[in-house]
């Protein structure tokens, strides 16, 4: 009786392992082993002939089935991307069809689409320059742009101007825009709030990088440690400021509001990070000139408490917990090493006083760049955002237990809680790595901001490109000056030439199409230029309007007519006085005289010199 056999199908790289596999095992005496490997480039097929029941190969048994099911797994799935990239037959009567002249449903829905798809191409560019200069469009302003080209297409068809035609017989439905999106998968929507100017990406940019330049610098020369590194910050947090939030109610009730307290007293938290994961106890600042013993009622060991006539951090107090909270906290742990103190560009933290102490312990104050602290700072990343949240969710706690307000006096219990909850090292360490620092990878942050550019980078045209001239007699012929003209000029050179050379004509294709596309991107920068035209205006008038009282006393409502006239009886008011005043008196005119008239004049011998005093000379 011959040997048992067992066979297993595997792709190349499978059965070069599994020969190796082979001939490393341990072989009995009693037992041989025979490789045989047969059939095609793409599988496989392995035999292994084993004798006797041994324990090791029932091991190696289990090993080559396992291998033999994770092949046929790579064989279906290579399977299946080969059937997902390779494209799919054609019917028979299909193929017939299209070599006999029927359209595919794709070019039929571009002939029935609203604007040609160069026009639309001239759009989205557009819009894409916009985004990359800061000034991303709105979703309904691909309407109003689709507008502008239909009115500016052919307005002489009606014998009007493109103003006088009505806009809301050629504006595009409500669902064209998400159209045009999955048409153009460069386009997507997205959600975007409003940020200070200041900080956006195009005018940070450069600065981000000087930072982290610097940061490489310090880091290497200085062999700070990771546990040497800090991130100190204040945030301000509303004793009682609650949001919209989702609630469970009853179905019969049409309820959008609920009862809460407010309290928009802003007391000031300064929180103190680390890069290995660790906080420094936090210093609580309270609005008020002092500080009351029932505001601080529930323990809060290590904490540090003071006050300020609006709850702001000063310079004194930041010299306060510069020695009295950073440097007791930390010396111990530096052992005489450096240590890097990065904090914001707020003037109370780079007091002269607060430098000397630094130069004098041994801190390296790094300052962030200017608008940058929502991309570079750890505190703002990553730990101000859970911490609010959790106060705010202490306060709802709170308050559905039915508390009617949240005073002072709650505030360090629901502090402590929601800093327990935010402040963990997970959170912390989150924050130094999406800044970028630590570990150090610039690219964190870099990587998620567009390179600004000035415009937009236009490939330029071919050149050496000429179109053979024939004797053609061409009719009386106007210079186009609408996208309509241009497709109306070239039908009449369709019929002057063979219809299908023209059409196949790659030359005059991309002529029609590159004119097409330039009178879209004219009719959309010349609305550009119109509307800003119109701001400038509007800007000119609020300039040159003088600010003057037009009613005093109590408050009164005033309606437009109301404001107009108290002006009108301003300026003549105003008028009337100037008139009452005394003319000014002008100043004689100093008569001018010739130089032919000084030559002319006689000259006066000198008169002698009077006794005790010194000659004086006469100058003309």
């Amino acid at each position: 009786m011959g040997q048992p056999a067992l066979r297993v199908n595997c792709v190349p790289r499978t059965w070069t392992l599994l020969g190796r596999i082979v001939f490393l095992l341990p072989r009995p005496p009693n037992v041989a082993h025979f490789l045989n490997i047969s059939g095609t480039n793409a599988v496989s097929t392995l035999i292994v002939r084993r004798a006797g029941s041994d324990l090791q190969h029932c091991i190696f048994s289990s090993i080559l089935f396992r291998m033999s099911v994770a092949s046929r797994k790579s064989r279906k799935a290579t399977a299946r991307s080969e059937h997902k990239t390779a494209p799919l037959p054609l019917p028979p009567s299909t193929q017939w069809h299209r070599d006999h002249g029927r359209q595919t449903r794709q070019d039929k829905a571009i002939k029935q689409q609203l604007l040609t798809p160069h026009e639309e191409q001239a759009i989205v560019d557009f819009v894409l320059r916009a985004d990359r200069n800061g000034y991303p469009a709105r979703v309904k302003d691909l309407r109003r742009y689709a507008a502008i080209l239909l009115r500016r297409r052919a307005p002489q068809r009606e014998g009007r101007t493109s103003s006088e035609v009505p806009a809301h017989s050629q504006t595009p439905n409500k669902d064209w825009p998400q159209a045009v999106c999955k048409r153009h998968p460069e386009l997507k929507v997205a959600r975007l709030r409003a940020l200070d100017w200041r900080r956006h990406e195009k005018n940070i940019y450069a600065k981000v990088v000087k930072w982290f330049d610097l940061m490489r610098v310090q880091l290497e020369e200085t062999g700070v440690m990771q546990e040497n590194v800090y991130n100190m910050d204040e945030t301000g947090v509303m004793l009682s400021v609650l949001g919209s939030s989702k609630y469970l109610v009853s179905a019969e009730m049409q309820k959008t509001h609920r009862g809460a307290g407010s309290k928009r007293t802003l007391i000031t938290a300064v929180e103190c990070i680390s890069a290995d994961g660790r906080s420094l106890p936090p210093l609580i600042i309270f609005p008020g000139v002092d500080l009351r013993s029932n505001w601080v009622c529930h323990d809060a060991p290590d904490w540090h408490f003071a006050c300020s006539n609006k709850g702001y951090m000063t310079s004194a107090i930041n010299l306060e917990w510069m020695q009295k909270v950073f440097e007791p906290s930390t010396k111990e742990r530096a052992n005489g090493r450096p240590r890097i103190l990065i904090n914001d560009g707020f003037g109370t933290h780079e007091s002269l006083d607060v430098l000397t102490f630094c130069f004098e312990n041994n801190i390296i104050m790094c300052r962030l760049p200017s608008h940058t602290s929502h991309k570079l700072q750890p505190c703002d990343v990553s730990v101000f955002s859970p911490l609010k949240t959790a106060y705010r969710e202490q306060v709802e706690h709170l308050e559905s237990r039915g508390a009617n307000a949240v005073n002072k006096e709650h505030f360090v219990l629901l502090y402590r809680r929601a800093r327990e909850a935010a402040l963990t090292a997970r959170n912390i360490r989150s924050g130094w790595s999406k800044a970028g620092l630590f570990p150090f990878h610039p690219s964190r942050v870099l990587d998620g901001m567009s390179v600004p550019i000035e415009g937009p980078f236009a490939e330029p045209p071919p050149h050496g490109v000429t179109l053979a001239q024939g004797p053609l007699s061409y009719q009386t012929l106007t210079t186009p000056t609408t996208t309509e003209g241009v497709q109306n000029l070239f039908r009449m050179l369709e019929a002057k030439l063979d219809a299908e050379s023209a059409a196949g004509d790659p030359y005059l294709q991309k002529l029609l199409h590159a004119t097409e596309k330039a009178f879209a991107d004219r009719s959309l920068l010349h609305d550009e230029n119109e509307s800003l035209l119109k701001q400038n205006d509007e800007k000119r008038v609020r300039q040159n309007a003088k600010s003057t009282v037009i009613s005093q006393g109590d408050a009164r409502i005033m309606s437009y007519a109301d404001i107009v006239e108290a002006q009108q009886r301003r300026t003549a008011k105003a008028d009337a006085k100037k008139a009452k005043l005394p003319a000014k008196r002008k100043k004689k005119a100093i008569p001018k005289i010739s130089v032919q008239e000084i030559q002319t004049q006689p000259v006066e011998a000198p008169l002698p010199p009077c006794p005790g005093r010194a000659p004086v000379a006469q100058m003309w």
